[in-house]
């Protein structure tokens, strides 16, 4: 059973933090859990899936899937992380039921556009909604594709955010055939039409990106993960400028989910970032478990940036190991990054780069869709950063922040129910402040043991 509820608590005061050294194992990866329990539902076969995340956003997902007559044993979800789902083999149908089927999906994007796009391939009358922050989360561009594939979908007008949640739809089933989509937003829209695809009724179905997709690495994890569930997935790359990616998709219809019998979630690779920094910033070692060379997830990548800022990084195929000499000798750098691929990842370089030790500022760039996060994550982040003393330049896509010699002491950080603003902010202690994190236990949306798992590696 969960742990009985505990009153969240207001704010966390973090001592100054010396060092960072030892060993995490990360929780299982948020994008992973969600995906393997959406294909695990839609197969044919029982599913028992491993390491599952315990969250806020994996709990939206599977009170969905219990919601349209999913059968699933949790006896050893709050022990071990384990979950067994009796497969659906094919699109639900609760056109039985009496009125729509309302699914709420809180802040969790990883269920609210999956299933936006499943629904329409499926059978009854769904309406899918969250908290007000989802409703100001886009998802017109999705709504649009799935609309060029034949379905009556709708969502809701919300000036100035545009089309977003409320989604409505009383569905027949998916029609299919070609749609284009724009990808600059988020890359989940294009995983959900692709999980979807195979439900359609057409013969082949065909998404193309019709101008640039960011955050590629979590599109190639969900057709990796497609291929597991055994469905095939053909991908053309129509651009010249492999910086710029523009692919198109084909799937054929007919192909039906089949469990894998188990599926073990890697660990979180964006989780990994904080710890990975943490031992940058200090000098570590610090090892990070369940994720590494052979990950599926883009994130890892984070672990290139950071070796770039001057950090020793050691590759194993399921782990990372970060450590620097802190003597002088190899001091942290100022950097220039594209982080289109790593967005989440790309928040924690945020705080190492006010502990650059070369005078040189850090710019991040190509991280527009940060504004249409669980917040409005480039405002949050640059005046977070400014409460700190940083010096930082806010563009539309990029802020560049300079290197800051004295951090402010005790500042209370703002974490706007935003588990990544929370867990980004905590390393401020690494830099040898006390700061103090409102809020903390946002973290439960994607790491509720965070604080727990940092406060074992402190060297005081």
């Amino acid at each position: 059973m969960p742990e009985e509820k505990k009153p969240r608590l207001e704010s966390l005061k973090l001592d100054p933090i010396k060092g960072l050294s030892g060993t995490v194992t990360l929780p299982g990866s948020k994008s992973l859990s969600n995906r393997a329990l959406l294909l695990a539902a839609l197969s044919k076969g029982t599913t028992t899936v491993e390491n599952l995340l315990e969250s806020d956003d994996t709990a939206r997902m599977l009170e969905a899937l219990r919601k349209v007559g999913i059968k699933i044993d949790e006896t050893a979800r709050y022990t071990e992380n384990r979950i067994i789902i009796e497969g659906n083999a094919g699109p639900f149908d609760v056109s039985g039921q009496d009125g729509a089927c309302e699914l709420f999906l809180g802040n969790a994007g990883t269920a609210m556009r999956p299933l936006a796009a499943m629904v329409c391939a499926c059978k009854g009358k769904f309406i899918l909604d969250g908290t007000p922050r989802m409703r100001e989360r886009p998802i017109q561009d999705l709504v649009d594709a799935l609309q060029q594939l034949g379905s009556p979908v709708e969502c809701t007008q919300n000036p100035p955010h545009g089309g977003c949640p409320p989604v409505k739809v009383e569905s027949k089933g998916l029609q299919g055939g070609s749609c284009k989509l724009s990808g600059k937003i988020s890359s989940q829209y294009l995983s959900a039409l692709l999980m979807t695809a195979p439900l359609a009724m057409s013969g082949t179905t065909t998404i193309e990106i019709s101008d640039e997709l960011v955050s590629k690495p979590y599109v190639d994890m969900t057709v990796g993960l497609m291929r597991k569930f055994g469905v095939q997935v053909e991908e053309e790359e129509l651009s010249e400028d492999s910086n710029k990616p523009r692919p198109r998709y084909k799937v054929e219809s007919g192909q039906q989910y089949i469990s894998p019998g188990t599926y073990y979630v890697e660990g979180d690779a964006s989780g990994a970032s904080y710890f990975i920094a943490g031992g940058a910033i200090t000098g570590g070692p610090v090892t990070v478990m369940g994720c590494g060379s052979e990950s599926v997830q883009g994130d890892v990548k984070f672990a290139h940036v950071v070796e770039k800022m001057g950090a020793t990084v050691d590759w194993k195929p399921n782990s990372i190991t970060v450590s620097r000499r802190t003597d002088g000798s190899q001091p942290l750098r100022g950097v220039d990054v594209d982080c289109g691929e790593i967005p989440d990842a790309a928040m924690t370089l945020s705080v190492l780069a006010i502990c650059a030790q070369d005078g040189k500022p850090t710019a991040i760039r190509n991280v527009y869709n940060w504004r249409v996060k669980e917040t409005e994550r480039m405002k949050a982040i640059c005046t977070e950063l400014g409460k700190l003393g940083a010096e930082v330049e806010e563009g539309r896509d990029y802020c560049i922040i300079q290197p800051l010699p004295k951090v402010l002491p005790e500042v209370a950080i703002d974490t706007y129910d935003d588990h990544r603003m929370a867990m980004v902010f905590s390393l401020v202690a690494c830099a040898g402040v006390p700061v103090i994190i409102k809020d903390p236990d946002c973290t439960a949306k994607t790491f509720p043991t965070y604080f727990k798992e940092l406060e074992a590696l402190v060297q005081r």
